[in-house]
């Protein structure tokens, strides 16, 4: 165990009969000064603290849970979803650092100034910190520099249309370009690979029928994408993410590349984990997300993947919508907004299916607090280490609970969890130090990426 305990009183002692370290599941004491672990000690070891905290047997200390794929989407659609409602279900999950995705928000983060207006408008909401991707559109190749060197963690694409206007769609020569100017400052391109040519080849999705949904976002549309992104990186060096795996047959064209020497990365989603698509009845529109949910056999190459490191991560891709949208009345998947809401229960629902596999909750850890974290930069977040923040999530993994709509902190509590039984209760969410209570004014920071730089969120950026 390390220590830095010695250099002053400390405000915090955490004592932990199961606490995830970067060591594995251990017992220890952790302390905590100026919101900072300063020392993570053996149980009984003989820390002093302002406050002691004793967990009980039936809990489990871990890191924060990093979630960098979030659609807080305000300004412009805040009635879909807001940085007040984010961080409130945020902080029910036990997830205390996101990461905004510059659409579907109104500027999309796209230039600085629409950084600048998507700080000030979330500034003094949020229950946790928050960090921003920006936006590669068609025409704003010079507005990269500037954005990464104000903070921005990367550069999200889409292939294809990403469901709103105002955030069109690369080509192959802009996705080249882009990829081009990305790589001249080391940044991050983030890609929703799905191929525009291959989907206008497939079937046009229409009616209840969640087949005929699932025809028309083919597997071979997400490896064809997945293909170019991966010679797109070994052309121009660039950094990518492979952004909600879907598709198993990607799965082995991302190992290959990774043996390659090409840097990539790549996501999924609980949901992917979670649900099949031989489950989905008739019209039942809120499992609708783009790539579609598919067969039970691809879920568990999904799984194989995250065993073996070619997935790297599991977040949320948390995408709301109001009600109206999700067109539940016709229970048309063509027209049915597709997007999944779980940054509350993110968490409980990996557990749920991981637990069942025989993995641990260092493997969860791993996939949802240190993975995250690496992809950002974010190297003071996702651990339970000396120097890391204190950001700790309380999780009760044995106890059971059905989710339910009433208890979602998200504005619109639309969810294919609801009535789902899982595992895994919340029972307390810390920031840097302190429990958050949700009735107590908010402490969230803007995080930059490029350095342990933070920006208070009560005030403007400068």
């Amino acid at each position: 165990m390390t220590t830095d305990a010695d250099h002053g009183p400390l405000d915090l002692v955490v004592r932990a009969p199961r606490a995830i370290t970067p060591q594995g599941e251990v017992a220890a004491s952790i302390g905590v000064r100026d919101g900072r672990v300063v020392a993570v000690e053996p149980l009984d070891a003989d820390l002093v603290g302002d406050r002691v905290v004793e967990l009980g047997a039936d809990e489990v200390l871990l890191p924060g849970v990093v979630d960098s794929h979030v659609h807080v989407n305000e300004p412009g659609r805040t009635e879909w979803e807001g940085f007040a409602s984010a961080t409130r279900a945020a902080v029910a999950g036990g997830v205390t650092t996101l990461v905004d995705m510059p659409l579907n928000s109104i500027p999309p983060t796209t230039d600085v100034p629409a950084l600048d207006v998507k700080r000030r408008t979330a500034s003094g909401q949020c229950h946790v910190d928050v960090g921003f991707w920006g936006g590669a559109v068609p025409g704003n190749v010079a507005d990269l520099r500037p954005l990464h060197e104000a903070g921005v963690f990367g550069f999200k694409c889409f292939l294809l249309h990403s469901g709103v206007e105002e955030f069109p769609p690369l080509d192959d020569a802009g996705l080249q370009e882009a990829m081009r100017e990305i790589a001249s400052f080391d940044g991050l391109l983030i890609v929703h690979a799905e191929d525009a040519h291959e989907i206008e080849r497939a079937p046009e999705a229409h009616g209840a029928d969640y087949e005929d949904f699932l025809h028309s976002r083919p597997r071979d549309a997400e490896n064809r994408a997945v293909e170019r992104v991966v010679e797109l990186s070994r052309q121009t060096g660039c950094r990518v993410h492979v952004l909600h795996v879907s598709s198993a047959d990607a799965v082995p064209v991302i190992a290959a590349a990774r043996r390659d020497g090409v840097r990539i990365t790549a996501e999924t989603c609980p949901h992917y984990l979670s649900f099949t698509a031989e489950e989905i009845q008739p019209g039942a529109t809120h499992f609708k997300c783009c790539p579609p949910i598919r067969e039970a056999g691809n879920r568990e190459v999904l799984w194989r993947a995250l065993a073996d490191g070619v997935i790297d991560q599991v977040v949320t891709d948390h995408s709301p919508s109001t009600v109206d949208l999700k067109c539940l009345d016709t229970g048309d998947f063509g027209l049915a907004w597709g997007g999944i809401s779980s940054l509350q229960i993110g968490l409980p629902a990996v557990w749920t299916q991981a637990r069942q596999r025989g993995f641990t909750l260092v493997d969860v850890v791993r996939w949802m607090c240190e993975a995250p974290a690496a992809l950002t930069g974010l190297h003071a977040k996702g651990r339970i280490a000396p120097g890391c923040d204190a950001d700790f999530c309380v999780l009760a993994p044995d106890e059971a609970f059905v989710v339910d709509p009433h208890r979602l902190q998200h504005k619109n509590a639309i969810t294919p969890y609801v009535g789902r039984p899982l595992a895994g209760v919340v029972r307390s969410t810390w920031l840097r130090g302190r429990e958050v209570h949700l009735d107590e004014e908010p402490r969230g920071r803007f995080l930059t990426a490029g350095s342990a730089r933070t920006i208070p969120t009560d005030r403007s950026p400068r």
